[in-house]
């Protein structure tokens, strides 16, 4: 087996977090054509095709076969996949009552829940070092997302968005750690072939399950979708990219340390908050934003 560098996850995290801030905001554009519904669908409905490619590709330039899927690797990725959807539901609800940079920051609070499901669900204990940068990182991510009367550039707001953005953190833990024991579960000699496979599995069932709903509910949604195709689809490819390479670092790295550095996607969404959207930083978000830096700096480090 070919010898995998000590440091490549923590490239691949930074690739997948760059993409994913980039493509959280394309969906939080969508949302005024297609609805926060339409929104949270998009990126799994097409990014669909952009993963059948990336499989097809793999396959073709290496020629090593796929690895096919049993219960348990299909379970945990049945598992991912729904709880990610949720997750991307709740984050697109909360962006409408507080802004692109505040949301994300809610959506961090992850870090300390994956931890506790790894233990719990795949024995995977965190070290001292890194169970400190957890700490340090969530407190930055806390001390940014904690209702105030006033933020910078949006008025008073109350606790239903903390809430909401809080509860979409916990369930992007959960997917996590569920796509972590679906890479675990497949069995493959290449981690590249076992991260496209599980992007590739996920993407299937939850276009399945939103295609098949939206036909027996809400057909008049589905068209919405497909004629905002275009900008959909550039969504979905950013989404199916970040989640390539979410997997590729699932595959060689504990989920617990994986979405622990992915806290700097809170210092990314402030420069899109500020230079899209117009969005301003309040000194709470300064501090919260260096305290995220000096946990990823730990992490590293340990």
């Amino acid at each position: 087996m070919t010898l995998i560098p000590a440091w490549l996850w923590i490239v691949f995290t930074l690739v997948a977090s760059s993409a994913q801030t980039a493509r959280n905001a394309m969906q939080r554009d969508l949302t005024g054509a297609v609805g926060t519904q339409g929104a949270t669908y998009v990126r799994f409905l097409f990014g669909f095709p952009f993963a059948l490619a990336f499989l097809l590709i793999l396959r073709v330039v290496t020629g090593e076969p796929f690895p096919l899927p049993g219960w348990i690797a299909f379970g945990w990725a049945f598992a991912g996949a729904m709880t990610q959807t949720l997750a991307t539901a709740l984050m697109l609800m909360a962006m409408r009552d507080r802004s692109f940079l505040v949301t994300i920051a809610y959506t961090k609070t992850e870090p300390i829940l994956v931890a506790v499901f790894s233990i719990v669900f795949l024995g995977e204990t965190p070290s001292p070092m890194v169970a400190l940068a957890i700490g340090v990182a969530t407190a930055g991510v806390l001390l940014m997302s904690w209702p105030r009367g006033a933020s910078v550039g949006e008025g008073g707001v109350g606790w239903r968005p903390a809430l909401i953005g809080l509860g979409s953190g916990a369930s992007f833990g959960l997917s996590a750690t569920c796509y972590r024991g679906a890479v675990l579960a497949l069995a493959s000699h290449s981690y590249i072939m076992t991260a496209t496979m599980t992007l590739f599995l996920g993407l299937l069932i939850q276009c399945v399950v939103i295609i098949g709903w939206l036909l027996l509910r809400d057909r008049a949604l589905l068209r919405v979708i497909l004629k905002n195709w275009r900008p959909s689809l550039l969504a979905g490819m950013m989404g199916a990219i970040a989640s390539q390479f979410w997997f590729l670092a699932f595959a060689i790295s504990s989920a617990t340390k994986v979405r622990t550095l992915a806290l700097v996607e809170v210092p990314m969404a402030h420069v899109v908050s500020r230079r899209v959207f117009k969005q301003g930083m309040s000194k709470w978000d300064i501090l919260g934003t260096s305290l995220i830096v000096l946990g990823v700096i730990l992490l590293i480090h340990g």
